[in-house]
């Protein structure tokens, strides 16, 4: 049957052409799905609890170091 494989061509770039679609469509609804369950998480209770830990955080290091080294 390998020898029949080059009477295949025309049909191999179609298939593989309609498979890079189907992953270009697959990673788009995939990356739709994860920007709502990114917009749902920040809505949440948790979501606002994890921005103000972060902005807490951030507010922690920026204010802990005045101007002394940190080991001393």
């Amino acid at each position: 049957m390998g020898c029949f494989a080059c009477f295949d061509g025309g049909n191999r770039e179609q298939r593989k052409e309609q498979d890079r679609l189907a992953s270009a469509e697959a990673r788009a609804k995939a990356a739709e799905a994860a920007q709502r369950r990114q917009e749902q998480f920040e809505k949440s209770a948790a979501g606002r609890a994890a921005r103000a830990q972060l902005q807490a955080a951030a507010k922690q290091s920026t204010n802990s170091n005045k101007g002394e080294p940190a080991l001393k």
